[in-house]
């Protein structure tokens, strides 16, 4: 049977059947093409910008401005300026003598600054003690005759009541804390005499032993130098050391006394 070569004849226009449209559920978003970033847009840092290239980004910004700009040179200059001044008040203390030397005609005694000194060196390499600040102790031998810029060496021989003495040396610091300046540093310098003159603490205690070793270290040093018998210095400590190490080193001074100068 021979198969016919002629297709169908496709239905009638009227007879399609049309789909009805396609509507999209409201909660898928509808896709757009991408736009171009408007010029008033900023990009975030970091993240791709216009063409595919990232957008350099920037370091953040201060939190304190203020804090961090440096000092205005006129700020500088005065700390500066207060600094020199205040130090080269203290230049009185390198050569200012400690007058219970001059007293016994001790030939070119110790300055104010070297007893000061000396006795820093021995908050440095005293043993620990618990409870005790180490450093606060090194500032406290600092600090503890630094009036003395200003009023001198007051000793007893000179007839000056205890209170007046310390009266006059609380206005010289005053005085020098002004010319430093004020501020921080000024108080703490403050601060640490007053903790000294009043031995109030811990510490106090200690360098207050320290002033009567190095004094009693020096007589001492100063017998074997020059020939003279200081008893008075051995004498005027004797019984009033506080500590277990100011008692120490007390008798070990007195110890050596006995065995060099048999006294």
């Amino acid at each position: 049977m021979a198969v016919s070569s002629r297709l169908p004849a496709p239905p009638a226009r009227g007879l399609l059947r049309r789909s009805p449209p396609r509507i999209l559920p409201a909660s898928l978003p509808v896709e757009r093409p991408l736009r171009r970033l408007a010029s008033g847009v900023r990009a975030v840092s970091g993240s791709p910008g216009p063409g595919g290239s990232p957008v350099p980004r920037r370091p953040p910004a201060p939190l304190d401005a203020a804090a961090v700009a440096p000092p205005s040179p006129a700020s500088s200059a005065g700390s500066a300026a207060s600094a020199i001044d205040f130090l080269t008040l203290c230049h009185s203390l390198k050569t200012t003598k400690r007058k219970g030397w001059i007293n016994h005609s001790i030939k070119g005694p110790e300055s104010i600054a070297d007893h000061m000194y000396r006795m820093a060196l021995m908050a440095l390499i005293a043993d620990d003690i618990p409870a005790v600040n180490r450093e606060r102790c090194i500032k406290i031998a600092i600090v503890h005759d630094i009036a003395e810029a200003i009023v001198g060496d007051i000793t007893p021989s000179d007839g000056i009541p205890k209170a007046e003495k310390s009266r006059r040396e609380q206005e010289a610091l005053d005085e020098m804390c002004e010319v430093l300046g004020g501020g921080a540093t000024a108080e703490e310098i403050k601060g640490l005499w007053e903790e000294y003159e009043n031995n109030s603490s811990a510490e106090a205690n200690l360098v207050k032993d320290f002033d009567k070793v190095e004094m009693i270290l020096q007589a001492l040093e100063y017998e074997k130098e020059h020939g003279k018998v200081l008893d008075e210095f051995f004498l005027s400590t004797a019984g009033k050391f506080q500590t277990e190490i100011g008692k120490s080193w007390a008798a070990e001074v007195n110890g050596r006394r006995t065995k060099t100068c048999g006294q």
